[in-house]
């Protein structure tokens, strides 16, 4: 046996990063799941890992047969030829009818699949084995007694050896049955979810890991050609980095005095209005001027298809396309029901860590929303996202469409306290046309013009107006006119 030094890591993506850096070497461990949930996938990657430092590993199938773990490996394109698979088809008629009149066949066979057990370990002399799955040796046990003895037999016939165990449990005999969970040094649990909508998500959790300090909860994880990637659940503290709070311009001189000089850096901005306002349209303003200060921005899109944007842009005077081309910006369409929320933040750390963006835009939270359990996650989820996204240095605009077009406005998820600067998009009427209005309504440092703009949209972009002082109710959709009042001109006019 060799490369018995150090951890025994998985050689997953996430996963090691989630036990702390591994398995401890010379211990026995528990994946437990329901049938689907990715045991197998995860143990044949544990066990390639193995097979590619140059330790000997052994598979040892209870409940497959070897042309089924062969053609697993194929679907994601492996190669485990460094890999002894072990097919151990529990034998039967072990005795005559005469002998089985005096002991139960059950009794000898679990002897027997035990002894074969030892002897391809004896044979194979690995570091590494996977033992697939316990199902098989709790139904041939009979009873939680002698299932727990023989659980005790085979890990202290392993320590002994030196060896690193992963032993597989597919919950289909008895999911309450907890034998095993005081036996294993660590127990790591599968779960596959199905959605009303959407395909299956799959999260797991540490449930023990003794001596070791794990990054504990739930993680969001996908089976993906090639290979298991797990998404560790993000945690903002552990990401602080100094950097300049710098005031971050835009082009528009009345947007800027809008926002009391502009964004600071590092800050978060929530824009709030109704379907047609105009929220992306405000999104790429800070996008082009991001980029135009020689940075790198990335925008994810949930609601509009990421061809269309890039055109309406263009018609904005914003050419998307060759921000892309010169990798000044990553532009992602989003699908809400094929994506986890611990997937959406790899990707954004990924953006932030790799490509280096410093303007982050979320477009929309609604979309984003659609992916979550529940309200109460969204927050979380959103919590812990801006506060990395902050303590990073990087400066996020997130758009929320509200339920309404004029009047009072319904907002399906109030995360206006996280954001430390909201917009507020209104439609009005005026003079027998609709307009759009523009105000600032929350900063949490420093001033901000507490006026009412009109804007609208053309091929210069956004364009403000002087502010409303003589309309009153604007933000109800229904103003008052009490003067005279001097409002923009179309500009097709």
């Amino acid at each position: 046996m060799t490369g018995n030094t150090g951890q025994a890591q998985m050689g997953i993506d996430g996963l090691d990063d989630v036990l702390g850096g591994g398995l401890e070497r010379s211990r026995t461990y528990l994946l437990e799941g329901s049938p689907g949930a990715g045991k197998t996938t995860i143990a044949l990657q544990f066990l390639m890992q193995g097979a590619a430092a140059s330790e000997t590993c052994l598979y040892v199938s209870l409940s497959e047969t070897q042309e089924e773990l062969l053609a697993t490996a194929r679907s994601h394109g492996w190669d485990v030829s460094g890999i002894e698979i072990f097919e151990l088809v529990p034998p039967e008629n072990l005795l005559d009818d005469e002998q089985q009149s005096l002991l139960y066949s059950s009794d000898l066979e679990l002897g027997e699949t035990t002894r074969r057990i030892f002897e391809a370990f004896e044979r194979v002399k690995p570091s590494r084995v996977v033992l697939d799955s316990l199902s098989e040796i709790r139904l041939l046990a009979q009873s939680s007694l002698r299932y727990r003895r023989q659980i005790l037999a085979l890990k202290h016939y392993f320590s002994r050896s030196g060896v690193t165990v992963l032993m597989l449990d597919d919950l289909t005999s008895d999911a309450n049955d907890k034998t095993v969970h005081s036996v294993a040094h660590g127990v790591v649990r599968l779960e596959e979810l199905a959605p009303e909508y959407g395909a299956e998500r799959r999260r797991l959790r540490v449930v023990k890991y003794r001596g070791r300090r794990f990054r504990g909860g739930y993680h969001d994880f996908a089976i993906e050609t090639g290979g298991v990637r797990v998404f560790p659940r993000l945690v903002s503290a552990e990401h602080r980095t100094d950097y300049d709070r710098t005031m971050l311009t835009t082009d528009s001189a009345e947007l800027n005095g809008l926002l009391g000089g502009g964004l600071e850096r590092g800050s978060s901005l929530l824009v709030l209005g109704p379907a047609g306002t105009g929220k992306s349209t405000l999104a790429l303003t800070f996008v082009k001027t991001a980029v135009e200060r020689g940075e790198t921005a990335a925008m994810f899109v949930f609601d509009e298809e990421v061809g269309l944007l890039i055109q309406r842009a263009k018609s904005l005077g914003i050419d998307l396309q060759q921000m892309i081309d010169e990798r000044k910006l990553v532009l992602e369409q989003v699908d809400a029901a094929e994506l986890t929320p611990g997937e959406f933040s790899a990707r954004v750390r990924h953006c932030v860590e790799v490509a280096g963006a410093r303007t982050v835009i979320v477009d929309s939270l609604n979309g984003y929303q659609a992916s979550m359990p529940g309200e109460h996650a969204l927050i979380l989820h959103m919590h812990e996202l801006l506060q990395y996204l902050n303590r990073q240095g990087a400066t996020t605009i997130l758009t929320v469409a509200q339920h309404g077009l004029v009047g009072d406005m319904k907002t399906p998820v109030d995360v206006t306290y996280l954001a430390d600067t909201v917009i507020l998009l209104r439609y009005f009427e005026a003079f027998g046309r609709v307009r759009r209005a523009i105000a600032v309504v929350k900063k949490r440092m420093g001033h901000h013009e507490d006026t009412i703009r009109e804007y609208q949209i053309g091929s210069r972009g956004l364009t403000l107006g002087a502010p409303l002082t003589d309309f009153q109710g604007i933000l109800r959709g229904i103003p008052v006119l009490v003067g005279d009042v001097a409002l923009l001109k179309r500009e097709d006019a």
